[in-house]
């Protein structure tokens, strides 16, 4: 089996003073993700799902451990290299959305792959695949002020697409959503893994989640505790 995401002995440790011992918001994480697999990280706030999702997108870096994603070490990348490895290989959503409120869904799209640097044909060909994989091609050319919040969020996921990401890392994607639009973008979450052949590792609170993932992981304290599925 291939792994997408492999940590060893994982550690982030936020520093304080001058000779004060730091905050380790990750202790010793080890985790073994399948590629093609919907993983959710759960756990209360504080207890380290955002860091260890952070730190395998390149965001912060690990204090020390071993990060594996998609076959490369991030501990011997520099910020530039995880910089156009995360633009090339990696989809990030988050709870806001993030969507640029003048421009349509189409556009925010297309932006992305603009400031990537793909050729005009080839970013307009893909956005509108994007589009249509999320199943909001005839609402291209709406702003996101004029969709709702599951049309909104997969914009996003159309967005985090669009570079043929292999991994996709959202952070409390459901978390403005009401539970029947939760349901529903959860299950196209899980039919969009099983159809592109990606990865997701989502972290959430929702205990809605349970019922969609693969595998539910708890953090506690910076350590994963135990799982479910």
């Amino acid at each position: 089996m291939t792994l997408a995401v492999e940590t060893k002995e994982l550690w982030r440790v936020y520093p304080l003073k001058k000779n004060a011992d730091g905050i380790p918001a990750l202790h010793g994480v080890n985790l073994n993700v399948i590629a093609g697999s919907f993983i959710a990280l759960k756990g209360r706030s504080g207890s380290g799902k955002t860091t260890l999702l952070n730190c395998l997108a390149g965001l912060d870096r690990p204090t020390s451990g071993e990060a594996h994603v998609l076959g490369h070490d991030l501990m011997k990348m520099s910020d530039q290299e995880l910089t156009v490895w995360r633009r090339e290989q990696i989809g990030l959503v988050f709870q806001s959305f993030g969507l640029l409120p003048t421009l349509s869904a189409y556009e925010n799209i297309e932006l992305l792959l603009r400031i990537k640097g793909d050729e005009y044909a080839a970013r307009h060909k893909r956005a509108l695949e994007c589009l249509e994989i999320v199943g909001l091609s005839r609402w291209r050319d709406h702003r996101p002020f004029e969709m709702s919040g599951g049309q909104q969020q997969r914009v996003a996921i159309a967005r985090a697409l669009a570079n043929h990401a292999e991994l996709i890392l959202a952070d409390e994607p459901t978390g403005e959503l009401d539970s029947k639009t939760t349901r529903e973008l959860l299950t196209f979450f899980r039919e969009l893994i099983e159809s592109q052949h990606i990865t997701m590792l989502m972290v959430s609170h929702d205990p809605l989640v349970d019922q969609y993932v693969h595998q539910a992981l708890t953090l506690k304290d910076g350590v994963i505790q135990n799982s479910v599925g």
